[in-house]
């Protein structure tokens, strides 16, 4: 089970929402890209890094700022937010980034999905973001109808290789994962799935282990948790390797 910290950018500083609102952040360094160094000292394998300005239409502070974290550190980064344009994603993996996340790119245009995937391959990644099982896109405010499990099977048969899914109800409120969803869309879709949203401690992540059995579920995203001190990167590893 890969482990993963996240570092969310708004206004040029590292923050993280409740339930995906952007009128409900909490700053918690003004320095992302020590952060980001300070995760890779600590053993990170991958950073996921999310520009909420992007995903919010906000402008391009916080993507100026993921570049320059891509280029600090030698820990693979996994990139998403505001990934709307073909040359969004060209920009991103020119700059170094080991895999990019789209998400409203890959609800709302398949086609070009499908051109990213045959140009990409596996370092294309889609995040399915849900509440109430209906997938939310363009900064989690917006919804289709569409459901989770739905998009799921859909951007399997484009090629993708691995889905991000995120609860949003859960997502920064420190009250435990949704592992059942995050199973259902494991099975429905038969891809590798990185859980996010909701782990509070590491009990969490050791029941996100248990549930990974027989699943594609192989990597969880950690954030609020680890800026909260509810446990540290070095705790979580070590639990890894009892």
């Amino acid at each position: 089970m890969l482990i993963i910290p996240a570092i969310d950018l708004r206004n040029g500083k590292c923050v993280r929402l409740s339930q995906g609102r952007r009128d409900a952040a909490t700053v918690y360094d003004s320095d992302p890209i020590a952060v980001a160094k300070g995760f890779e000292r600590d053993g990170a394998e991958l950073i996921h890094v999310v520009d909420l300005d992007g995903a919010f239409g906000e402008g391009r502070e916080s993507r100026s700022l993921a570049l320059r974290i891509i280029r600090s550190v030698s820990v693979p980064v996994q990139f998403g937010g505001g990934l709307r344009e073909i040359q969004d994603v060209d920009e991103l993996i020119n700059a170094g980034a080991r895999r990019v996340v789209i998400g409203t790119l890959a609800a709302e245009s398949p086609q070009i999905l499908k051109q990213l995937v045959n140009s990409f391959g596996d370092r294309i990644v889609v995040g399915i973001d849900a509440r109430d099982d209906e997938v939310r896109t363009r900064g989690w405010e917006s919804t289709g109808k569409v459901l989770a499990a739905d998009l799921a099977r859909r951007v399997a048969k484009a090629g993708v290789e691995r889905i991000v899914y995120t609860d949003v109800s859960r997502d920064g409120m420190l009250r435990g994962p949704s592992i059942e969803q995050t199973q259902h869309i494991a099975r429905e879709s038969g891809l590798r799935v990185t859980a996010s949203g909701g782990i509070s401690s590491l009990r969490d992540i050791e029941r996100f282990r248990d549930a990974a059995v027989d699943t594609g579920i192989d990597s969880v995203i950690v954030g609020k948790a680890l800026y909260e001190g509810r446990f540290t990167l070095k705790e979580v590893f070590s639990l890894m390797n009892c």
